[in-house]
């Protein structure tokens, strides 16, 4: 199954270990071509990249296209800004975007609690995986 891994790029690191473990599993596995240079990087310097990358790179675009012919999006929804599980503005996109094109939608934790837009996650009908890997087929 070929797979995008989405979430906040505060995790990018963490997001390239999902990455790895899905393709050990036999999976096509990818994060954004634009990843490399949050590695290794302070929360601090990660969010200035991500603002210059969104308005100079069209880093939501990018994604778009890299999401061409994927199978599904698994997204590492981890705790940011006091909320269990968060699922940031972009990731909820991106989410949206694999929606539209039919590919299943995987979160590694359960949907959060956002007053805003958890229904529309919750009628997407999001795979909760809990940290199981082999749940994606």
């Amino acid at each position: 199954m070929k797979i995008g891994v989405i979430g906040s790029m505060q995790y990018t690191e963490k997001m390239i270990k999902a990455r790895n473990k899905l393709i050990a599993l036999g999976h096509d596995a990818f994060v954004t071509s634009l990843a490399s240079p949050f590695i290794g990087k302070t929360d601090e310097e990660k969010e200035k990249i991500k603002i210059e990358q969104k308005n100079d790179q069209d880093a939501i675009r990018e994604f778009w296209r890299l999401m061409q012919g994927a199978d599904a999006v698994l997204a590492i929804n981890l705790d940011k800004h006091g909320v269990k599980n968060y699922i940031g503005g972009n990731t909820f996109l991106e989410i949206g975007f694999a929606h539209v094109l039919n590919q299943k939608i995987f979160l590694l934790n359960p949907i959060p609690e956002m007053p805003y837009y958890k229904t529309e996650i919750v009628a997407m009908k999001p795979i909760v995986i809990g940290g199981d890997y082999s749940l994606i087929k």
